[in-house]
């Protein structure tokens, strides 16, 4: 008996250690601090842009990162969008879908360019359409651009950012990617938002999900 349970002691001993669980999913929605809505303005929000600080929430949450380990990021949008983001990000969290960073696009001076070389998922930014003059839907609070150089913004084939060159070609899936039923676009299509990736034409938008599709 003492040879069997010295046995099983040493087996214990010798086997690998097993990884930490992961926390459970967490998000919290609330208003814009102060000190946030000091930091977006006049970058990402001012006068004159179609809606206003009071309709707009910060949701900090849980999300895991390409090495396998979980971040926390903020995501500013429309209050009445900010349920939605919490349901599809609980459900990316489910499936460790990878994102880069979630930060705050005045991180960036509300450049959604930079924000984009940054790999940044990010959401409300007071800005124009691409290529229009008219108000964006990030300016209404209403989508959101996700994991930006894992899928671009496409216009007859071609993407103005160099790392994004490789994820031109949509085969083989590639982790952070928005495919066709994969969990990234089925996520926020369950939760009725549209996908630029169905864009009809030259432009596609495979970052983008919004309220309305555009």
């Amino acid at each position: 008996m003492r040879a069997l349970l010295l046995t099983a002691a040493l087996l214990l001993l010798a086997a690998p250690a097993t990884a930490a669980a992961a926390p459970p999913f967490r998000a919290t929605v609330s208003k814009l601090s102060a000190a946030q809505r000091s930091a977006m303005t006049p970058s990402v929000w001012r006068p004159g842009c179609p809606v206003g600080p009071r309709d707009l929430r910060a949701v900090r949450l849980r999300h895991y990162g390409f090495s396998g380990r979980v971040g926390v990021g903020t995501l500013v949008v429309h209050r009445a969008a900010a349920a939605d983001i919490v349901q599809v990000f609980r459900r990316l969290y489910a499936a460790e879908f990878p994102i880069r960073r979630i930060r705050p696009i005045e991180r960036y001076g509300g450049s959604d360019f930079a924000s984009i070389e940054a790999d940044n998922t990010s959401a409300f930014n007071c800005r124009a359409v691409t290529g229009g003059t008219g108000w964006s839907e990030h300016a209404y609070g209403r989508a959101i651009d996700v994991n930006p150089i894992e899928n671009p913004y496409v216009n007859s084939g071609r993407t103005e950012h160099e790392a994004s060159v490789p994820y031109l070609d949509r085969s083989p899936y590639r982790p952070g990617m928005a495919v066709p039923g994969r969990v990234l676009v089925r996520a926020f299509e369950r939760a009725g938002w549209g996908w630029g990736g169905r864009w009809k034409g030259a432009i596609r938008d495979l970052q983008h999900f919004s309220t309305t599709g555009r």
